[in-house]
């Protein structure tokens, strides 16, 4: 057998091994990001900086690893299947250091009330809807009384030349005083320790 074979076969089965190894390891409350196939995600990590465009949070229960997410509408999926939703299937997970597992299991338990919302497209902090960085703050706020990431301007974030992009969304005036918490800004808070990342220079 050729040796590029050799190398895909092993590559393959490693890669069979370690997915199940990562949903393993998880736990309740874990947050999880990656980069997302959307139609908004390359407006959001141009505006960020970062690779990051989508964040949910994990629920570990007896029949497996699910993401609760604000999608359309906010739903509630198997974690491989919200894995493999990302490009290359890169992920970044993220655990609360000083929490316990009851406000965890809160945590994603507020974020459950949410379920069946419709997606929020321009990022308002309202209940009726919900994005995907304001489900996971206000599971944690709401449900174990902690904040992660921070609130932001729109205007603060790199906007120029997504003018367009903007314009579509929220018509002639764009709200750049709009705040918001953007995956980005969740990932980099250091209240969260790296449990797994296939992406280089997280933080």
């Amino acid at each position: 057998m050729r040796w590029s074979v050799l190398v895909a076969v092993w590559l393959g089965a490693h890669g069979a091994v370690a997915a199940p190894r990562l949903e393993a390891s998880l736990r309740t409350g874990d947050i999880v990001l990656h980069t997302s196939r959307s139609r908004q995600s390359e407006a959001i990590r141009a505006a960020t900086e970062s690779p990051f465009s989508h964040v949910g949070l994990v629920e570990v229960t007896s029949k497996g690893a699910w993401v609760v997410e604000a999608v359309q509408p906010v739903q509630r999926v198997p974690f491989a299947k919200w894995k493999a939703r990302g490009v290359k299937s890169h992920i970044l997970v993220l655990r609360p250091k000083d929490l316990s597992d009851a406000q965890r299991q809160q945590a994603v338990d507020a974020a459950k009330t949410h379920l069946g919302k419709p997606y929020d497209w321009k990022f308002g902090w309202g209940d009726e809807a919900m994005y995907c960085s304001e489900l996971v703050r206000k599971a944690y706020t709401r449900g174990a009384g902690v904040d992660y990431g921070k609130m932001e301007r729109l205007g603060s974030l790199k906007v120029q030349g997504l003018e367009k992009v903007m314009r579509e969304r929220y018509g002639v005036k764009v709200p750049l005083d709009l705040e918001l918490i953007t995956p980005a800004s969740l990932a980099a808070d250091e209240k969260l320790e790296v449990v797994h990342s296939d992406f280089p220079s997280v933080r």
